[in-house]
């Protein structure tokens, strides 16, 4: 297991409601911490446990949204890798209300030398809830990019033009902008 192949498993467990897939890429006493900048979604603060983390980040979470795309917007540049910070971007939909959310932050991994999951903490740095009708524009936007790895600049360049996204675009902008060193 890679830290790649860790990222991507925990992706689509979470993505595609496959709880059995947490075990593939998580340690059993591995600890998931979460940062939420906003009241847009609602976590625990901590889990324990590899149980606890499927509960929290896919069996709760498949109970609230669907057509849940993930993406990381930078790749481990090694398999051997023992810590990974990467920025990240979600949009889901709402299963009570049909709202949409669009959101992003940083993922901060720990590996352990079997390439699993150690720790994982979450920063939500914003979440936007738009209303039922953006839905189709949304998820054109994001089943046309490559998924689950994704340039910053690709995912920015083809958002829609949506005023409720406009925070979204601000952050991935500010992303591109320490990419470039400015």
């Amino acid at each position: 297991m890679t830290p790649a192949d860790a990222i991507a498993t925990y992706i689509a467990a979470k993505d595609c409601n496959r709880p059995l897939l947490v075990a593939r890429a998580f340690a059993g006493g591995a600890r998931l911490t979460m940062h939420v900048q906003s009241d847009a979604v609602s976590f625990p603060a901590a889990v324990e446990g590899r149980d606890a983390i499927s509960h929290v980040l896919v069996g709760d979470f498949a109970t609230k949204y669907e057509n849940v795309y993930t993406f990381c917007l930078a790749r481990p540049a090694a398999d051997d890798a023992v810590a990974f910070r990467c920025p990240w971007l979600v949009g889901m939909g709402t299963k009570a209300d049909g709202t949409v959310r669009v959101g992003a932050g940083i993922y901060d991994w720990r590996f352990g030398r079997d390439g699993l999951v150690e720790e994982l903490t979450i920063r939500i740095e914003r979440m936007e809830v738009l209303p039922p009708e953006t839905l189709p524009a949304v998820m054109a936007w994001l089943t046309a990019l490559d998924y689950p790895w994704c340039e910053v600049g690709a995912m920015h360049v083809a958002m829609p033009a949506l005023d409720g996204l406009a925070p979204v675009r601000d952050y991935l902008a500010s992303l591109e902008a320490v990419g470039r060193g400015a």
